[in-house]
């Protein structure tokens, strides 16, 4: 649901033409792809398929801001978080697999680039980011999992904890000491250095094992907790400067936490979409509870609060494409949209009563993927602490 017109009938500015058709084309792969999968395999933890991924690459939605001429679509961080929202109001998991490839680039050299973006933009090299640890979670800088060279290579040892889609993956990003962790408060970071460890589907590289993360919701793919056993980095696989390998992670996050607001966005409006329909059919006292006004002022509130939220996205999507710098307000749509996000998914568990307490229904699980939305890419109060400094100092 969006009111992107102005009192005349006319479309706002920032919905172009090809922005209008993007997200129709989403919407509709969403409405008879999507759902339907999601409804049937998240209530029993099961895996996006394949053949789904495939269609999705069919779409290009894989490489919606790879530039066209490794064979993406060229396309803005605004036209992004549109087909993102669409695709969250399906199934977060979806919505989230787009990112890992063309959103996980930074820190590739021009040969990097030739020899993989081709193959992100088609969905055939994804990515599982491998950078937090059990004590170095909202405190990257505090990070453990050591490289040491061997020859003209590296081998890793160490612990990772949270990387989702390490099985599924063409290739692990890992981030690992090569330094040393330093006393100096300002340079902590210093020593990480960042590289690529290129796999099969469906397997860990020699080296690492894992068990998989028991966790409440983003079903469709696992989260592992995963062991380095002197893991081998071939030569050439370190992603930019050695022991900068700390600005490669940072600097996905403007991206990355815009991503996290759309993907908020989207389950709180599959939330509202769904409190609708179900207001409209559930009969209580003789009547639909949509005509009582408490109802009604519920799907009020949440249909303003996500309104409120998509304008703060729209804005900050529009500045990052002009090439402003805009990591405080990236750091504001990701808080604002994902706490807004769990409060609009409660209530549409409240109207759905019992019913949304059940795996019947998928408010449920917009409610459990949006509890997510405020932990990860920084959590809401990392985000409160960017904010603050920005206006108060550090």
């Amino acid at each position: 649901m969006s009111t992107d017109t102005d009192t005349a009938g006319r479309r706002a500015t920032y919905l172009t033409e090809d922005r209008l058709a993007i997200q129709a084309l989403a919407r509709e792969f969403v409405a008879k792809e999507v759902l339907p999968v999601a409804n049937e395999l998240d209530p029993v933890a099961g895996e996006i398929p394949a053949a789904l991924r495939r269609k999705m690459a069919d779409l290009g939605f894989f490489g919606i801001l790879i530039p066209e001429e490794y064979g993406g679509l060229g396309m803005g961080v605004f036209e992004y978080a549109i087909v993102v929202e669409e695709l969250a109001r399906g199934w977060m998991s979806v919505a989230s697999i787009i990112a890992r490839g063309q959103q996980f680039t930074q820190g590739f050299d021009d040969e990097q680039r030739a020899k993989y973006l081709p193959l992100m933009a088609t969905g055939d090299f994804l990515s599982a980011f491998a950078l937090s640890e059990a004590d170095a979670g909202s405190d990257v800088a505090n990070m453990r999992c050591r490289a040491e060279r061997d020859a003209d290579g590296w081998r890793i040892s160490g612990q990772k904890m949270w990387c989702t889609f390490a099985d599924g993956s063409d290739y692990l990003q890992v981030f690992a000491r090569t330094g040393p962790l330093g006393t100096d408060p300002k340079r902590r970071s210093d020593g990480i250095s960042c590289f690529l460890m290129p796999k099969p589907r469906g397997a860990l590289p020699e080296g690492v094992t894992g068990n998989p993360v028991r966790k409440i919701g983003y079903h469709g793919w696992k989260t592992w907790e995963l062991s380095f056993d002197n893991a081998y980095v071939a030569p050439g696989m370190m992603l930019g400067e050695e022991g900068k390998g700390f600005a490669i992670a940072m600097s996905d996050l403007d991206i990355a936490r815009i991503h996290t607001a759309a993907r908020a966005i989207g389950l709180a409006r599959g939330a509202l979409e769904d409190s609708i329909d179900y207001a409209r059919q559930r009969v209580q006292f003789g009547k639909p509870i949509a005509d009582k006004q408490v109802i009604r002022f519920k799907i009020a509130d949440m249909a303003t609060q996500i309104e409120a939220a998509r304008a703060l996205m729209y804005q900050t999507c529009a500045e990052v494409d002009a090439g402003q710098r805009t990591s405080v307000k990236a750091s504001m749509v990701k808080q604002f949209a994902t706490e807004m996000s769990e409060r609009v998914t409660s209530e549409g568990i409240q109207i759905h009563g019992g019913a949304g307490y059940t795996t019947d229904f998928a408010v449920e699980r917009y409610w459990r993927d949006a509890r997510l939305t405020k932990i990860f890419e920084g959590t809401s109060e990392i985000q409160l602490k960017i904010i603050s400094d920005a206006l108060l100092g550090r």
